[in-house]
């Protein structure tokens, strides 16, 4: 049925759910079929998933490069201390630091992607954006932990301690793979649908 000119306004009405869940539905000018309305599930997303952005991959509103090198730079932080932290925890309680370098980078790593993802590039969730990213930071992977483990024994061999060799090996290895992770991760990356 043909609308007025003047009604072509979006027009909403409310249904309740047999589980007291609230759809919000809003018809198209033309009187085409409905469909629920972004913004208001955007709104409850936070609600149900207190960690998911609530309006993330907004195209109106893009993250700049200087706020994306910032957020990366402090996810960055954050993730390194994961890491380290696991790493050093895990040599205390007397893991070998190969074994104690290879879950440290996988628990840095999913804090990494979790937190790039959400709030340094606000990208919505996708299975070949993770798998891009697995994939990435299996190569990752291999440069760190390979650099790791060549650098411990040499350091060891200068006469340093298992602390300073593991910890500047450490720090060796993870400025490696930085400034590669923001590249990529930014050109190719997020820009996976």
């Amino acid at each position: 049925m043909a609308r007025p000119a003047d009604e072509h306004k979006s027009s909403c009405r409310c249904s309740c759910g047999a589980a007291g869940t609230y759809a919000v539905l809003v018809s198209t000018p033309t009187g085409g079929a409905d469909f629920p309305d972004d913004s208001v599930l955007d709104s409850l997303r936070g609600a149900v998933d207190p960690l998911e952005a609530r309006h993330e991959s907004d195209p109106a509103r893009p993250t700049d490069l200087k706020t994306q090198v910032t957020r990366f730079f402090v996810t960055g932080v954050l993730s390194a201390v994961v890491d380290y932290g696991l790493l050093q925890l895990l040599m205390l309680f007397g893991l070998g630091y190969g074994p104690a370098k290879a879950l440290s980078f996988v628990a840095g790593t999913l804090t990494a992607y979790s937190l790039n993802r959400r709030w340094t590039f606000q990208a919505e969730p996708s299975r070949a954006r993770f798998v891009a990213t697995m994939g990435l930071y299996a190569l990752m992977f291999g440069v760190q932990w390979g650099l790791f483990m060549l650098l411990v024994p040499w350091f060891h061999g200068l006469g340093w301690s298992t602390f300073w060799a593991t910890t500047i090996g450490y720090v060796i290895a993870q400025g490696v793979a930085t400034v590669t992770n923001f590249i990529v991760q930014r050109t190719v990356i997020f820009r996976v649908r």
